[in-house]
């Protein structure tokens, strides 16, 4: 089978040829029928300085959702669990799940550095087959389909788990969102299903647009080009926390500024690798900085659920697995506006149908 692929020392991706992998025992052959891209493949593809798991070639690809066709044991907590057919969702890094792991043991499975990160610098979703501990499995509910719930495992599951559990917003609170992509769209419509009031920024008009559709006012929309500090001054807003899907000099310095005395400043994207903290700052308003990467066990299948019963609806465009470099491309360019998912198998050939009828 071929197979998108990391080589360490070029930051571009490698279609080769590799084995189909073999499960582990506790483990599963999954066939994928849906990849979701994400831009933080551009910096694993260019960036050399890496965590130690990450191997001089691999599979990249960490958004996944497939088909189970057989397990690594026939007597194993998989197949009493799941089925061959079974239609799952699949986490990334579902860690080693060992007593003994510092992360794991605290239900921090997202950050263990022992287990396997399908993906993220070890082999992933871009790819026929994937090979997964029945930890990374979620079963995927009646009617949502295989490139959402690819999707859903990081764009939904990362802004979920950042809002719910780090950000803990409330409904009584107002938030503002800098970001309306990927993961800031799903973000918004977590915010709104609690019922906190949301402010949104974004530099696309296209998206404020979508917003204003879902049901933002248009007082909570900062125009494109106004100053955001001036903008909650002159509305007497009071911000409880800042959620920064965008992470990029201004949002960071905007989020210091505009959040309240006694605030969190929530910090998801990384376009920027660096930022300044205002220590001073930070210490008078008494601030709380928080980050946050991927989700705890049971997150997923939180947000799975939201998106069987419509109340998130993440927007999903669909392309082929060997139109990955054009569609990465595309994303950093900034000429994507939500998500993408890399289609094959059984979903390539609907979706292939469906272009033929139109």
């Amino acid at each position: 089978m071929f197979a998108w692929r990391k080589h360490r020392g070029n930051p571009e991706p490698v279609w080769e040829e590799v084995h189909l992998p073999e499960p582990s025992s506790t483990g599963v052959l999954v066939q994928l029928l849906a990849s979701g891209v994400c831009r933080s493949d551009y910096h694993h593809l260019t960036r050399e300085k890496q965590p130690k798991w990450f191997q001089d070639k691999w599979t990249l690809g960490h958004e996944g959702c497939g088909k189970i066709v057989r397990f690594g044991s026939p007597e194993t907590e998989a197949s009493s669990k799941f089925k061959v057919g079974d239609i799952v969702a699949l986490h990334s890094v579902p860690g080693c799940g060992e007593e003994t792991c510092p992360e794991c043991s605290r239900n921090l499975a997202q950050i263990c550095q022992t287990g396997h990160h399908s993906g993220i610098g070890q082999d992933g979703y871009y790819a026929p087959y994937c090979a997964i501990d029945v930890r990374g499995l979620y079963r995927v509910p009646e009617g949502v389909s295989p490139a959402v719930a690819a999707v859903a495992t990081d764009a939904v599951q990362t802004a979920y788990h950042a809002i719910t559990r780090r950000a803990e917003v409330k409904k009584h609170e107002t938030v503002f969102l800098f970001g309306l992509g990927g993961l800031g769209w799903n973000a918004l419509q977590v915010v709104r299903h609690i019922g906190a009031r949301v402010i949104v920024s974004d530099v696309r008009q296209s998206r404020l647009d979508e917003a204003i559709k879902l049901g933002v006012p248009e007082e909570d929309v900062v125009p494109i080009g106004k100053n955001i500090p001036e903008f909650i001054e002159e509305r007497g807003l009071h911000i409880d926390t800042t959620l920064d899907f965008v992470g990029v000099h201004q949002t960071f310095e905007d989020a210091q500024q505009i959040v309240r005395r006694g605030g969190k400043c929530l910090c998801v994207g990384s376009i920027n690798s660096e930022n300044t903290v205002h220590m001073h700052l930070g210490t008078r308003k008494r601030l709380t900085f928080l980050f946050t990467y991927g989700g705890q066990h049971g997150d997923l299948d939180d947000v799975l659920d939201l998106i069987a019963k419509g109340v998130i609806q993440p927007q999903v465009e669909t392309a082929r697995l060997e139109d990955y470099p054009r569609v990465l491309k595309e994303l950093v360019e900034g000429k994507i506006e939500c998500r993408y998912a890399l289609l094959q198998g059984e979903e390539l050939e609907k979706m292939e149908k469906a272009k033929q009828t139109v």
